[in-house]
């Protein structure tokens, strides 16, 4: 049985950004699961992660002395939302705090990989210019029998 809190995981990845927005220039956080109305703010960052595939990396009997390991892979994805008609600059100073608080690291077992990013995407709400951050991350985790 997994032995790793996808939502513990999810957590970890949220408060690290909470902590860093919190200071400095306050930037609004959007979360999948929380209602938000982008017609009142200027700038926020929009938060989605999903958890891809998993790989067994040692397979052992449920009794082994030993414990079976299992990778699992994930990708937070930063939208990063402007006013239009600002220029990139904006977006990518947010990019670079975004990049700057996760780029290889580990925290909590959570191991994140380098940045993909900022991307300049065609934006979904109307009025905002649009860039991405993606961020994959790994957790090996022990498998209980």
């Amino acid at each position: 049985m997994a032995a790793t809190d996808l939502n513990t995981v999810r957590k970890i990845i949220e408060k690290r950004l909470n902590d860093e927005f919190r200071t400095g220039p306050s930037i609004p956080l959007v979360f999948n699961n929380v209602f938000f109305d982008s017609s009142t703010v200027d700038q926020y960052i929009q938060c989605i992660t999903s958890f891809g595939s998993s790989e067994y990396l040692t397979q052992q009997a449920p009794n082994s002395a030993t414990t079976a390991t299992n990778l699992v892979v994930g990708l937070t994805t930063f939208n990063i939302y402007t006013n239009e008609g600002l220029g990139a600059g904006a977006n990518f100073d947010i990019a670079k705090r975004l990049r700057n608080l996760y780029n290889r690291i580990t925290v909590s077992d959570v191991r994140f990989d380098a940045p993909v990013g900022p991307e300049i995407l065609e934006p979904t709400p109307d009025g905002k210019f649009q860039t991405q951050v993606r961020i994959t991350f790994e957790i090996y985790e022990t498998l209980i029998p």
